[in-house]
């Protein structure tokens, strides 16, 4: 059974930091291009970043570009997202996603993204 499983959520004041992570088990992960989304109350969910299989290519979202990055360790089969500089409007719940065959140069636009996600870790941003 395929999981991914995100973890790293918490409540900080604004100009602080978290680092994300998210767990797969089930799949091995060096094959999947992997991407961080948010989803808001009331508002539908967002791109945040992704990154290619290898790690070597990385796409960041322009509302947290400068402040956000995407790694991966293949070895480890977790994907993470630090957050620097965070803001209030960075609180959501933050989901990862795995697709096996679209790169991540797609996850911002496609609608379909993703062959499987997380249940999501709440990043609450006080101010």
């Amino acid at each position: 059974q395929v999981q991914l499983v995100e973890s790293g959520g918490g409540l900080v004041q604004a100009g602080g930091s978290l680092r994300l992570s998210c767990a797969a088990s089930g799949l091995t992960l060096s094959g999947y291009a992997m991407g961080w989304f948010r989803q808001a109350p009331g508002k539908e969910r967002e791109f945040v970043a992704a990154i290619n299989t290898s790690g070597g290519v990385t796409y960041i979202a322009n509302p947290v570009k400068g402040r956000f990055t995407i790694g991966r360790d293949n070895a480890r089969n977790t994907v993470y997202l630090q957050m620097n500089s965070l803001k209030p409007e960075d609180t959501a719940v933050y989901c990862c996603a795995a697709d096996r065959l679209r790169g991540p140069s797609t996850a911002q636009t496609s609608a379909t993204w993703g062959d499987y996600w997380g249940q999501g870790t709440q990043v609450t941003v006080s101010s």
